[in-house]
């Protein structure tokens, strides 16, 4: 005896060869990926299974909320997860500025910011900052406003090395023997702690370590003072004694550029303190990378010429109170390597003046060297190209080549480095 037919449940929905099934996108019937219905499908089906299992859902019924996916929620707001990657930066932040120096500190360019529906990174920095305080419920910190005192400390500390170098020089003139030695010995020490002092604050200073740049700098000084004369001794066959403070003993010093450079850690300051600010402001102005490195670039040559020229002046001035001949070759392309060193160390570009100070300190002592290796026995070629080239420029131009060619890198290098927002992102304590 047949089974009664019985009709389908007009209540269930069903598809017309299965039913009483629900209607759903089912598994490709060919190799291939899931299409997008059957994912978002799979997806939903999770979260029901889920929400049945934890509230006790009976099988026969749908869930009529369902959870989206993270991968929905990101590509419909690729903003939002660009600040989460960076959410410290954001949360940091004084300004739209800092934000947009740090995303181009991570290599995120104009084109990157077309991407996330902006003309450039500024504008996709002022959206992320405007959506910190609204998306997190956080107010913004105040920009804090200069020091004027922190500026005035900073002002005499620079002013501190050219005043105790020169003591130290007029000293030098005044006494004799032993006593010159031993004002020597304490000027050369006060002065180093000056010059110490005076980087550490300001806009001179840096956050991260510099003891490797500081030994080498405070060697290319030390040449600046005793190696042309040391070079000329060493020469002759000599030297026959140590230097006596004055021009005209055997190992000669010159003291006209050291005074110089001590003279010239105030402007090199307050220089430096100009190019930030200037900086700062075309930050502000510009609505594009490439716009703001072309706006920056000539006010770095100009930073540049503007402390080349108190430096010369400065040569001029020691040249004739001391009554010595000036080498401006040599003392130039030492005060421009200084600063440019200085420069990128202060903006966290530390590498570069590292090698480069390294690598010129160093040839300088080779070139020290070589002289006196050469008095061995059958190392007579070894001094060859020092006394031709001393010969032909005169003992100042191994100073001259070495500094020089350090600066001209140090200088190409700063026109890449310094031309770049995030090289001006707004430091916590400004100076």
């Amino acid at each position: 005896m047949s089974a009664p037919d019985r009709p389908v449940t007009p209540d269930r929905p069903g598809t017309p060869d299965r039913p009483g099934t629900p209607d759903r996108p089912g598994t490709p019937d060919r190799p291939g990926a899931w299409d997008a219905p059957s994912e978002e499908w799979l997806g939903t089906e999770a979260d029901v299974k889920a929400s049945q299992g934890t509230t006790g859902t009976t099988p026969g019924r749908t869930a009529t909320t369902t959870r989206p996916s993270t991968a929905r929620r990101t590509a419909a707001d690729p903003v939002k997860a660009l600040m989460h990657c960076h959410r410290e930066l954001c949360e940091r932040a004084v300004d739209p500025l800092e934000i947009a120096a740090g995303l181009e500190a991570h290599g995120i360019t104009d084109r990157t910011a077309a991407r996330f529906r902006h003309r450039d990174v500024f504008s996709l920095a002022e959206e992320m900052y405007a959506r910190v305080s609204r998306d997190d419920e956080t107010p913004p910190r105040p920009t804090p406003q200069p020091n004027h005192t922190s500026r005035a400390a900073w002002a005499l500390l620079t002013l501190l090395p050219g005043a105790l170098c020169t003591a130290t020089v007029i000293a030098l003139r005044l006494t004799q023997g032993q006593t010159r030695l031993t004002v020597a010995a304490t000027g050369t020490l006060a002065v180093a702690l000056a010059l110490r002092a005076a980087l550490a604050r300001g806009p001179l200073s840096t956050t991260t370590r510099t003891r490797t740049t500081s030994t080498w700098t405070y060697w290319l000084i030390a040449y600046a003072l005793l190696g042309d004369g040391l070079l000329q001794a060493a020469l002759a066959g000599g030297p026959d004694g140590l230097p006596d403070g004055t021009p005209d003993a055997p190992w000669a010093l010159t003291t006209a550029p050291v005074l110089a450079l001590t003279l010239s850690c105030a402007p090199a300051a307050w220089i430096a303190h100009f190019f930030a600010t200037r900086a700062r402001r075309k930050l502000t102005a510009s609505r594009g990378l490439a716009d703001f490195a072309a706006s920056v670039r000539p006010l770095l040559f100009a930073t540049f010429t503007l402390f080349l020229g108190a430096l010369i002046a400065l040569l001029a001035a020691c040249g004739a109170a001391l009554d010595e001949p000036v080498p401006y070759a040599q003392t130039t392309t030492l005060g421009a390597l200084l600063l440019l060193a200085r420069l990128l160390t202060t903006h966290s570009f530390n590498h570069a003046p590292k090698v480069i100070l390294t690598a010129t300190a160093t040839a300088q002592a080779t070139a020290l060297a070589t002289i006196f290796t050469a008095r061995l026995p059958g190392c007579d070629a070894l001094a060859t190209p020092i006394q031709i080239l001393t010969d032909t420029w005169g003992p100042g131009s191994i100073q001259t080549l070495t500094c020089g060619t350090g600066a001209l890198i140090l200088l190409l290098h700063a026109t890449r480095r310094l031309t770049r927002a995030s090289a001006h992102a707004p430091r916590e304590k400004p100076c």
